[in-house]
């Protein structure tokens, strides 16, 4: 037990920006408040001219253990996410083995205990013939049940109509949809091979996986979770059509669908492709300027509600094969708070926005238990940011286990200087903490 006091720091938290001091007494907030004295205080951090943030929850990441590890680690992604400001993260379950049973679901949760930097939890994947595993979930444990409507790394496809109706109606858990249209890609896929052979630029993908595959699915799913009454929430939006599907006329609380847009889609557009080629290849694709603009909108009038980075590293060698043999997906819990941060500092949306959609709206939609929030009795996962730090993303300062980055070569102007994790100081100025290990989330279900 350690008591930790941070003074003079530009709290972000709960809508306002106000200057505070905190006190930390072993994993939990005790005081917030103007001037607490410094006595009997073992570690003293002035925070001046820094902001200081809940730490934020990542709800959509793949490390790739078990079966992957040759492209990353639970050990080696989380220790990245704690250097970018993510205290916790809820993982994927298309590794090898997928998290489909709950023999597979509990050593995954050994693996994250020895391992993990940060606080850990699972999604269980559903797939068309698990439906007596998925009736068998601790709701209590498990973070959501994750279903792949459009297929992606690690093949997990749910296309049986009959399945997709059963589990929407036999669990109480969120459920959590990668939702493309399977058919409208296969017959696009196949009239680009037709036209380029086994050579299809990379410029062609969002036209492959196209603004019609995801607004077919999201707009079906979004019609069974309706007649069902099931909880849905809607993964990585990426067109401006589907971000129209979503509601802001009620609060996060009272919304039964809700929808996630990724860091990637708020960065790059269509245009990116000529540069950045098999590096911004993802499922599903970054499209139009126009869809990303669109983005913008709905999650600055809180039609999204979350944002995530769905960090999902390969190896450079992997991204470096033809568009055909290239997996999807990119590295990016590192960078995802800076790179929001730096639309903060171009005038593109508010700290306090920031703030809500990657810590204290994943908290909520997730009902993790005392996280997500600065408030007293809380766990003290905390990050403090240095607004005036800039710094450029080059293979040296890259941490996750591919060594690669889309955002390489870019310079953010802010830096996570210190991130707190259950009370424990465990990234300081680049330098981590290496005993320390987090825990599993736990929820208020």
């Amino acid at each position: 037990m350690s008591d930790i006091l941070i003074k003079n720091a530009k709290i972000v938290n709960e809508g306002n920006i106000f200057k505070s001091d905190v006190l930390i007494s072993g994993d939990v907030i005790v005081d917030i408040a103007e001037n607490i004295l410094e006595k009997n205080t073992d570690i003293l951090i002035n925070a001046e001219n820094k902001f200081l943030i809940p730490g934020a929850i990542d709800d959509q990441v793949h490390f790739r253990e078990p079966g992957l590890t040759h492209k990353a680690t639970i050990k080696s992604e989380s220790k990245a996410a704690v250097a970018g400001g993510i205290t916790s993260f809820i993982e994927m379950p298309n590794t090898l083995p997928q998290t489909t049973t709950l023999k597979e679901l509990d050593k995954k949760f050994d693996l994250a205990k020895k391992n993990s930097f940060a606080n850990y939890s699972f999604m269980f994947g559903g797939t068309n013939t698990n439906i007596k595993e998925i009736k068998k979930l601790d709701n209590k444990r498990v973070a959501a049940l994750k279903l792949f409507l459009g297929s992606s790394t690690g093949n997990m496809l749910v296309d049986n109509q009959k399945v997709l109706k059963e589990i929407f109606e036999s669990t109480n858990l969120l459920i959590a949809v990668h939702s493309e249209d399977e058919k409208i890609i296969n017959n696009n896929l196949n009239a680009f091979k037709l036209k380029y052979g086994n050579d299809i630029p990379f410029e062609c993908h969002p036209k492959i996986r196209s603004e019609e595959a995801c607004l077919k699915s999201t707009k079906k799913i979004i019609a069974l979770a309706k007649k069902t009454n099931a909880r849905l929430h809607v993964f990585h939006l990426s067109t401006k059509s589907e971000s129209l599907l979503f509601d802001n006329s009620v609060k996060l609380k009272d919304k039964k669908i809700t929808s996630e847009v990724c860091v990637h889609h708020l960065w790059f557009s269509d245009i990116d492709y000529t540069k950045k080629q098999s590096l911004i290849k993802w499922n599903p694709a970054i499209k139009s300027v126009e869809d990303k603009n669109a983005l913008w909108d709905a999650l600055n009038n809180d039609r999204i509600d979350v944002i995530a980075t769905d960090h999902a590293p390969h190896t450079i060698k992997e991204k470096s094969k033809k568009y055909l043999e290239c997996p999807s997906g990119g590295p990016l819990v590192q960078h995802g708070l800076v790179s929001m941060v730096q639309h903060f500092l171009n005038n593109k949306i508010s700290l306090q926005k920031i703030v809500t959609k990657m810590c204290h709206n994943p908290a909520d939609l997730f009902q993790v238990e005392r996280r997500g929030y600065i408030r007293k009795g809380y766990y003290a996962d905390i990050v403090l940011l240095d607004l005036n730090s800039p710094w450029k993303v080059e293979k040296k300062n890259i941490l996750y286990k591919c060594k690669w980055s889309p955002f390489e070569g870019i310079t953010f102007d802010s830096k996570v200087t210190h991130t707190f994790i259950n009370g424990k100081l465990v990234f300081e100025n680049g330098k981590f903490d290496d005993s320390f290990r987090g825990r599993e989330i736990t929820f208020n279900r």
